[in-house]
């Protein structure tokens, strides 16, 4: 009897443990599933971007879906049961007794015993088993951006004040301007799209090496100047810089047509300023940036000649010196081994390099303007209900 009662004493103590540690789990997922939701999150993120740059390239159109919602459920449930049966000797009766426990979310446990014990007992069949469940049930909201609002964000071009502000924040001017301008002031940047598609003139790449100088230095801001009418931006050059500044801002002011003495000039979109006191960016939309960096694939010679895909555009020549492009996206048969991303496509594999620092760069740079430039003005979710037990 004392026999039994300690198998009884274990089977209830391990439902008790169970309750114990099922109790806590919510917040110990937190942590863990928080880091891979954003990493899965994060990681499609650029795969979309990518695939839909290349599609871009071969004349498809893109589709951009966006997540929405991510809401997870975890359920951890375990059990245990102990029973026997067995022959009394005096009175040949059978008698069986047994214990079951439950554990879960919401916990239970019983105790159950059948007759009482009498005699001694010559034989005995007993049974002990343990169950457990575990289910993970996350509920992922998938939105298409879509609409005539997200159309239009797609075509319209960025303003130059967001353009100058990404400047400010500390990006490269010169990369910045590769990427987001068709021109300043008239001189004009390299393009890759096939209806229009044409090199920089030769003074854009030595202005924006020059501007990347005078922006290292410091001598080159921004700010806002509000006038009765409305408030715009300017952008400043510091009058007392190194000689080797000075120069180059001379250069700059020559290239553009600037007032060589001012120290500020108004900041407007537009191919062509009103003054030598105004300077003009002709912007371009995040549907021509994707283009821009599209032609810059590297895509196999079987699909230009099969008249698939158009031939990549050379690179920009400066003083006999090609000029690298923004961005090296290659392609291959078999899927590539160090990848920083890559996305499978009309049975190739397209992916940037993880050694390659300016491609990883650019790319991620091209995300946050899709960020910035993204339509917030989408259609509410759908209402989900969770059960609760």
């Amino acid at each position: 009897m004392n026999y039994i009662k300690g198998w009884l004493q274990v089977a209830v103590s391990l439902c008790v443990l169970m309750n114990v540690g099922c109790s806590g789990i919510g917040p110990t997922t937190l942590v863990p599933s928080r880091f891979d939701y954003t990493a899965a999150i994060g990681d499609s993120w650029k795969q979309q971007m990518l695939i839909n740059t290349v599609k871009m390239r071969y004349g498809d159109p893109p589709v951009f879906l966006d997540v929405s919602s991510v809401i997870s459920q975890y359920q951890i449930a375990a059990s245990a049961s102990w029973g026997g049966l067995y022959n009394n000797q005096s009175s040949s009766n059978t008698q069986s007794f047994g214990v079951t426990g439950t554990a879960s979310d919401g916990i239970s446990q019983t105790l159950e015993q059948g007759a009482a014990f009498g005699s001694p007992f010559i034989s005995s069949a007993q049974n002990f088993g343990v169950t457990g469940v575990y289910a993970d049930r996350p509920t992922i909201t998938y939105v298409p951006l879509s609409g005539e609002k997200f159309t239009r964000t797609l075509i319209k071009p960025i303003p130059p004040a967001s353009i100058l502000s990404i400047v400010e924040a500390g990006y490269p001017i010169d990369l910045v301007l590769r990427v987001c301008v068709h021109s300043v002031n008239g001189v004009r940047n390299r393009y890759g799209g096939s209806s229009r598609a044409h090199p920089a003139d030769p003074e854009f790449y030595p202005m924006l090496e020059r501007m990347r100088r005078i922006q290292d230095s410091g001598a080159i801001g921004i700010r806002v100047r509000k006038t009765k009418e409305a408030e715009g931006m300017v952008m400043t050059f510091r009058g007392r810089v190194s000689a080797s500044v000075k120069e180059d801002s001379d250069a700059v002011r020559k290239a553009l047509g600037l007032d060589p003495e001012a120290g500020e000039f108004r900041i407007a979109y537009g191919s062509s300023p009103q003054d030598q006191n105004e300077i003009a960016f002709l912007t371009r939309s995040m549907l021509e940036m994707i283009v821009e960096i599209s032609s810059c694939i590297e895509v196999p010679e079987k699909h230009v000649e099969e008249k698939r895909v158009n031939a990549t555009m050379p690179d920009d020549v400066v003083a006999g010196t090609p000029v690298p492009p923004l961005i090296r996206i290659k392609s291959s048969r078999l899927r590539p081994a160090d990848a920083f991303l890559a996305v499978p496509y009309r049975n190739h594999w397209f992916w940037i390099d993880d050694r390659d620092m300016q491609s990883k760069s650019l790319f991620s740079f091209m995300m946050v303007i899709f960020s910035l430039n993204d339509s917030d003005d989408q259609k509410g979710a759908p209402l989900i209900t969770i059960p609760s037990g």
